[in-house]
């Protein structure tokens, strides 16, 4: 049988071989010199080959794979931000107190990616935002491009009418002539230690999108800038100073190849209640889960949800100086790349977990099944939430649980009644 199925082009051979450990070791398959076929992780690129409508290939029930047929509604910046500025509206269509605003008409709780528009399509409601605060950063990225390839960082509209216009004719190119950018206005306070700017990186699986079944990864870490930040314009163009990305800062002086500036999430937890406090860490854990889960609730009603897909997701959260977490970006690769022997564990790990909630004690898969794995095979993951679960307790979990105190593993505690109450991703 197969599971995964498809060439890939490997960024290491570190990588191909990590996942070809967790595949032998259950038996799924002989590596050897002359076969002509694999089982191996599917790329983005396979996956469209895989699903498309004039080469498409119909799965039978025993193969599984590693994306859901149109992944990048979640995974590419702008239509990220389309579908929670979407799901925004709904919600407040409906009524929901989940939209409430405050009376600056800010979202309450759904205030958690940075202003954002795409370019060149909204460029006049940029501009329009750019001149309530003329001193403000922005940050350019393109919409289909990772580890920070073609990212730049303005604070003056000179600068982007120098990308956006062409010179001959003084108007703005079309979208067709010019690659989709996403501006987002810039997290010029993020949280520092050391003096250095850093994200996390967390792994979210999602075994099912009707209903609604994630899984949060308890080892993910925090990416480490190598200089030290500085909000200071004349650094602008500096990107060991502002962008994360292991990509990026591999090419620094100061990169450090033993350690490779990361940090473990769970040192970063110490650290944090060491400095501001238990309550204080366990509420923007809490507020990070809840992002993510709102996050992929925006995605879900558009999500093509076929059974022979499951999704390990890498987030991208930013911590501002005020422990207010941002969602920055979701991939739908993140790397298996190692780049220290920490690393290395890690994802072995990832995998490992991976597959044992897609295929529960390395049977042969049966995508008919409810996708809820036995407790004794989460390993690292733990359940993020479950919507038939949370339909169970009533339609207003989410708000019991988002305007709830911290939220820790255990799930948090009400003010009021003093009885516990789970957490809204549990």
């Amino acid at each position: 049988f197969r599971i995964m199925a498809g060439k890939v082009k490997w960024v290491t051979d570190i990588e191909k071989s990590v996942l070809i450990n967790n595949f032998e070791k259950r038996g799924w398959i002989q590596v050897a010199e002359n076969e002509d076929w694999n089982f191996y992780w599917m790329s983005v690129q396979t996956i469209r080959n895989v699903f498309s409508v004039e080469t498409g290939y119909r799965l039978s029930d025993d193969q599984i794979v590693n994306h859901f047929p149109n992944h990048y509604e979640l995974t590419r910046k702008d239509l990220m931000v389309k579908n929670i500025k979407r799901y925004r509206k709904e919600l407040e269509k409906e009524g929901s107190p989940l939209a409430e605003k405050d009376e600056n008409g800010k979202y309450i709780y759904l205030d958690f990616v940075p202003v954002t528009f795409m370019l060149p399509a909204d460029y006049n409601l940029f501009v329009e935002e750019f001149r309530k605060n003329p001193s403000s950063t922005w940050i350019m990225k393109p919409c289909g491009k990772a580890q920070g390839k073609g990212i730049f960082l303005i604070n003056k509209l000179s600068q982007i009418k120098k990308w956006s216009r062409d010179s001959k004719t003084s108007s703005f190119v079309s979208q067709s002539s010019k690659e989709a950018y996403v501006i987002s206005l810039y997290i010029n306070n993020p949280l520092l230690i050391g003096g250095k700017k850093f994200d996390l990186r967390l792994y979210v699986l999602v075994s099912t999108y009707r209903p609604l079944r994630c899984y949060m990864y308890k080892l993910g870490f925090c990416r480490f800038c190598t200089v030290k930040y500085t909000p200071s314009t004349s650094e602008l163009d500096n990107m060991f100073v502002h962008l994360t990305n292991v990509a990026i800062q591999k090419h620094g002086d100061d990169y450090n190849h033993i350690h490779g500036g990361k940090w473990t999430v769970s040192n970063l937890r110490l650290y944090l209640e060491s400095t501001r406090g238990k309550e204080v860490t366990n509420k923007l854990f809490d507020e990070i889960h809840w992002i993510i889960v709102q996050s992929l609730k925006a995605v879900a009603p558009v999500m093509n949800n076929d059974k022979h897909c499951f999704e390990c997701y890498g987030y991208d959260i930013i911590i501002d100086d005020k422990l207010k977490p941002w969602l920055i970006e979701v991939n739908a690769s993140p790397s298996l790349t190692s780049s220290t022997a920490n690393d290395r564990i890690l994802k072995y790990n990832l995998i490992n977990d991976t597959l044992n909630i897609a295929v529960p004690n390395g049977e042969i898969p049966d995508c008919k099944w409810n996708k809820s794995p036995p407790k004794e095979v989460l390993g690292n993951y733990e359940v993020l939430y479950d919507e038939e679960m949370a339909q169970s307790d009533g339609p207003d979990r989410d708000l019991r649980s988002r305007s709830g105190q911290a939220a820790g593993v255990k799930g948090s505690r009400a003010r009021d009644s003093g009885k516990p109450v789970l957490t809204t991703w549990k």
